[in-house]
């Protein structure tokens, strides 16, 4: 791949072959926007307000796109990962919080993750939560051992499970019969309904940009392909522009066919308090058949194991980002499903520990938005692929809306 990837950039390669070497990093990222927690929220928005706040989902995704091409830029500019250059820039007291601060969130991610393929699991098999964590556990270690076979093979699995995600929500869109103008008009016409819909779209929006994957994306550009030249690392960056289009788009299109399916099916028959994922799982049955409860098990399935193995991923770029330490991943794989474990065992409700899961990670969110702002703003570091100034502002803005959004839904989850 490596030569393909240098054919291109040395202009003997045409067409749209020069694209593929560089596809796969988003996607790997783009799992993260499809995780369990994104099921709970989305379905539980379309069945209470409907197509009306399809275009938080537009916009969340586009604020996305937006820094997960700066988190990819870091790495294709650096050779470094984020949590690299804050051990090269910050002082030791500093990276140490910021490590411990990252490892939680990492600890939340794979909660939600990690939940989620197992109620999968008992919705579409009837094994009882404890036996169907321990099974995803099992597999997700099968996942991650492909790492020993380079990065391809890792990121064919993860777009493989991200492409039965958008399978069985094609399908769900077939089976629901959505009206067209109504999801136009909730894509372009921006507007709320009451309090709960606001704390709906905060909850969308809030929580959408995840830490793990800013830390992650980078790492994944960091060595995968190198620029020579100022020049080459330019093209390797708008090719990866390209490949976060794609993935985000598709991510995007996943979350919005999951909103437009909870409102086509259960906001219009009045079913306007489905919330939880095992409610959406039964009301599939009831109001399609069993395809369609079966497509959806499968989709929350494909989307739990892959983005525990993303999950895992990340902690270990962390640890070796922040304190310069690695442990060997299956390790960190059985530290950090531990919880989950215990979650539920304790018999605490699975949508439940998605929600707290997701707050969780929303403190995470300025520890990773901070730091990357200022190193990509930094001629010293970046090179030629600094950002502008105008892309500075615009990067500043939609970071302070996301810190601002998780702040808001830390206060209305605790305080309200």
């Amino acid at each position: 791949m490596a030569g393909a990837a240098r054919a291109v950039l040395e202009g003997r390669r045409r067409g749209l072959r020069r694209v593929w070497p560089f596809l796969g990093p988003a996607f790997v990222a783009a799992v993260a926007y499809v995780d369990p927690g994104n099921f709970a929220t989305n379905i539980s928005a379309g069945a209470r307000f409907g197509y009306m706040l399809l275009w938080v989902i537009l916009a969340s995704n586009l604020m996305a796109m937006f820094i997960q091409a700066m988190s990819a830029k870091l790495g294709i500019a650096t050779g470094k990962n984020l949590p690299e250059l804050c051990r090269a820039h910050f002082p030791w007291s500093v990276n140490v919080l910021l490590w411990i601060q990252a490892e939680v969130v990492a600890m939340a991610t794979d909660l939600a993750e990690f939940i989620g393929a197992a109620l999968a699991l008992n919705l579409l098999f009837g094994v009882p939560l404890l036996p169907a964590g321990l099974l995803t556990g099992v597999v997700a270690f099968g996942i991650l051992a492909l790492q020993r076979r380079g990065f391809r093979p890792l990121e064919a699995v993860i777009t493989a499970m991200v492409g039965v995600i958008v399978a069985a929500f094609v399908f769900q869109m077939f089976y629901a019969e959505p009206e067209g103008t109504r999801i136009l008009s909730g894509l372009f016409t921006p507007r709320f309904a009451g309090p709960e819909s606001v704390l709906l779209a905060t909850g969308i929006l809030g929580a959408t940009v995840m830490p793990h994957v800013i830390y992650l994306h980078s790492a994944l550009t960091q060595r995968r392909i190198r620029g020579r030249t100022e020049e080459e690392k330019r093209r390797i960056f708008r090719f990866e522009v390209v490949d976060v289009i794609i993935a985000m788009g598709l991510a995007g299109a996943i979350n919005g066919s999951m909103l437009v399916m909870a409102a086509a099916l259960f906001h219009e028959n009045g079913l306007i308090r489905v919330a939880d994922i095992d409610q959406a799982f039964e009301q599939l049955r009831v109001l399609v058949g069993d395809d369609a409860s079966l497509l959806f098990g499968v989709a929350l399935l494909a989307s739990g194991l892959s983005s525990s193995s993303v999950g895992t991923m990340s902690g270990q770029v962390v640890m070796q980002g922040f304190i310069n330490r690695r442990i060997p991943l299956f390790l960190r794989r059985a530290i950090t499903m531990a919880p989950a474990l215990i979650v539920i065992s304790a018999g605490v409700s699975p949508s439940r520990a998605l929600v707290v899961s997701q707050v969780i990670l929303s403190f995470g969110i300025p520890f990773a938005l901070i730091p990357l702002l200022l190193f990509c703003s930094n001629r010293r570091v970046m090179g030629s692929l600094v950002n502008h100034h105008p892309t500075t502002a615009l990067a500043a803005g939609v970071i302070a809306l996301v810190v601002m959004l998780n702040a808001l839904l830390l206060y209305q989850t605790f305080l309200t």
